[in-house]
């Protein structure tokens, strides 16, 4: 058990430095076990977090994301948070002027994350496999840049199927009516 969480740790300080020393756009975390965004590396990217414009940390075991990171990465234009145990964002997210795509497929959502409706750039919502019964349709229609939006394999009320019409230009993905797949089980918890 040790050996594997410092070869986790050593996973994510190499991935972290060859972002840094490569002035890279993009830090890659994923599948690295992460339950938190660990805090150090605030400061091992500090040189470089405005240059900083995709991050994956998808596949792995986020259960929140602080308002420091959104804070301290405010250039992103693409964030990958698939396959976490996520079921809100901060307040913040609304604040990341460029944001174009975010993927949070295969999270915990119950609702659709309202922070996303405040970024003005956001063209793509990934939100498959959530637990999302409802969508607020006004706020969806305000989103002016938002040309995709995932909704598969989530419990959608019937009558929402029939969003396409008021959502205009938006490309909206659907399950077909009928059971969806049951949700992941977080390892040591039952539901």
């Amino acid at each position: 058990m040790q050996k594997r969480m410092g070869e986790a740790v050593a996973r994510v300080a190499r991935r972290v430095n060859d972002t840094v020393e490569n002035k890279s756009d993009s830090l890659d975390l994923a599948e690295c076990k992460l339950m938190t965004f660990p805090v150090g590396i605030y400061k091992a990217v500090r040189s470089v977090a405005d240059g900083i414009h995709r991050i994956t940390l998808a596949n792995n075991e986020l259960k929140a994301l602080a308002s420091r990171f959104v804070t301290t990465f405010s250039q992103l234009r693409e964030l990958n948070l698939e396959g976490n145990y996520l079921h809100r964002l901060p307040e913040e997210v609304g604040s990341l002027p460029h944001l174009r795509a975010i993927n949070l497929s295969r999270n915990r959502f119950q609702h659709f994350p309202e922070p996303l409706a405040a970024v003005g750039a956001l063209e793509t919502i990934e939100l498959e496999e959530n637990e999302i019964a409802d969508v607020p349709v006004e706020l969806l229609a305000a989103m002016r840049s938002l040309r995709r939006l995932n909704l598969r394999a989530n419990p959608l009320r019937a009558d929402l199927r029939a969003l396409a019409r008021p959502l205009g230009p938006v490309e909206l993905l659907v399950s077909p009516e009928g059971p969806q797949p049951a949700p992941r089980a977080e390892p040591g918890l039952s539901r």
